[in-house]
């Protein structure tokens, strides 16, 4: 065994995690199987490649996606250098030119003298594991089926999920708490659950606009039958006026205390991580479009101006349980070797996966060098996105992109805030803290008008 680092995975961490650990000393063997075989849903054989919108979204620090980005660039992302050079006009979003782009991040990868673009399939595990220091798997959500195999293996298939769905997940903050109410099923346990009543005018009303809402279609690759216990609320719909009523919206044992009442129908709204800031969509899997969404889900009594911390959707996706395999250093439980990056530990996104990848080549480096770092904490973007992994109930894991729901609420006179005023906060409380990390200076902060 060498003292190199193996990355399965040539995307947006396994750019990242190679970029950070050449830039410390550490040789890298970067694994990409394009072109020699390709996915799906990838054209070339370039890293990096943009396979669905060409946005990172935001650039402004009060915005999460922002904040990410900003907390990235104190760290040298390699990602958003390439995406300052081939930038394309797009408002206050960050938006590239995509063949460029990749071509770009092809080329810094290959000129660097420690790290070796390995044009190859790669799925044994153990080999790797044999020849190298470290291994990572950064394979993305179209994971090869031969790596899937293996990791189903290694992981237990239980912990590996190929289709991925996703309900909505709103912050508690823009919860009307005059109409929705904390109850579980005939007051048994805890009231663990946010109750969003819905009379019979209401409740039709609804599934008819459901019905007539504009839906994604499926990728050919994305046309799997989906499971009776995630089908998606239209297609409930479909099946009759009552099918939600008697499912995921079934009001029975949940009286409203304000009217002393048990409704016609009820959304439930379910905790997604520790700190109570997300709140999930019990049974609310969709393909309705994004905006579709916001306007329909915004019927729901109690959700009139809800905030979407993620939206639904259903297609294939690769992902592990991370609360239950990995470390907070994002390497395996079972063989701390082997660590995991990008989408395949359940982030979604762009610069969520680039942020894992750094992440992880940042930490592995810090372990070979006996150079001990701090990690960043959850008042970041990026530690906030690290303990969604580590802390959410493996029994409903699912994948998640950057929000303020994730980071560490203010103290409480910073509580008092206004919206805006917190977010500049919570963006220059991250921005100090990984620049203290870094020892960068913090930039200053571009207040939004």
């Amino acid at each position: 065994m060498d003292s190199t680092v193996a990355i399965i995975g040539g995307g947006f961490a396994g750019s990242e995690a190679a970029w950070h650990l050449a830039g410390r000393g550490i040789g890298v063997h970067l694994y990409e199987m394009r072109p020699q075989r390709s996915t799906e849903a990838h054209h070339s054989g370039d890293c990096a490649e943009l396979v669905c919108s060409n946005s990172f979204k935001s650039t402004n620090r009060e915005n999460a996606h922002g904040l990410l980005k900003a907390e990235m660039a104190l760290q040298g992302a390699l990602t958003l250098q390439g995406a300052a050079l081939h930038a394309v006009p797009a408002g206050q979003a960050l938006a590239v030119d995509r063949e460029p782009f990749a071509r770009w991040i092809t080329a810094q990868l290959e000129a660097h003298p420690r790290i070796r673009l390995c044009r190859e399939e790669m799925s044994d595990l153990p080999a790797l594991l044999d020849r190298h220091a470290r291994v990572i798997v950064a394979s993305g959500p179209l994971t090869s089926p031969a790596l899937s195999a293996q990791l189903a293996g290694l992981l237990g298939e239980s912990h590996l999920a190929f289709y991925d769905a996703i309900a909505p997940v709103v912050l508690t903050e823009s919860l009307n708490t005059d109409i929705a109410y904390r109850a579980s099923r005939y007051d048994k346990g805890e009231a663990d659950y946010w109750n969003c009543p819905l009379d019979e005018a209401q409740y039709h009303a609804f599934i008819t606009a459901v019905a007539g809402a504009e839906t994604v279609a499926f990728h050919a690759f994305e046309s799997l039958r989906p499971f009776e216990g995630c089908l998606p609320i239209e297609v409930m719909v479909q099946r009759g006026p009552l099918t939600l009523a008697y499912g995921p919206m079934k009001p029975v044992g949940l009286r409203d205390p304000h009217t002393g009442r048990t409704p016609y129908a009820v959304v439930q709204l379910r905790q997604e991580n520790s700190q109570g800031t997300l709140l999930g969509m019990v049974g609310f899997q969709t393909k309705m479009t994004w905006p579709e969404q916001r306007r329909v889900l915004r019927m729901i009594p109690g959700l009139e101006q809800a905030q979407f911390a993620r939206y639904g959707s259903m297609h294939r996706n690769t992902f592990i349980n991370a609360p239950r395999l990995l470390t907070p250093d994002l390497a395996f439980r079972g063989d701390g070797r082997l660590y995991f990056a990008g989408q395949i530990t359940g982030v979604e996104g762009y610069m969520e996966s680039a942020a894992t990848g750094l992440y992880v080549g940042r930490r592995i480096a810090a372990e070979l060098l006996h150079q001990p770092e701090s990690r960043p904490s959850a008042a970041t973007m990026i530690g906030g996105l690290i303990r969604y992994l580590m802390e959410t109930p493996p029994e409903t894991f699912q994948p998640m992109n950057a929000n303020f729901g994730l980071l560490d609420p203010p103290s409480d006179t910073a509580g008092k805030l206004g919206k805006r005023q917190r977010k500049a906060f919570y963006a220059e409380r991250a921005l100090a803290e990984i620049a203290a990390l870094t020892g960068a200076e913090p930039p200053p902060l571009a207040h939004s008008g």
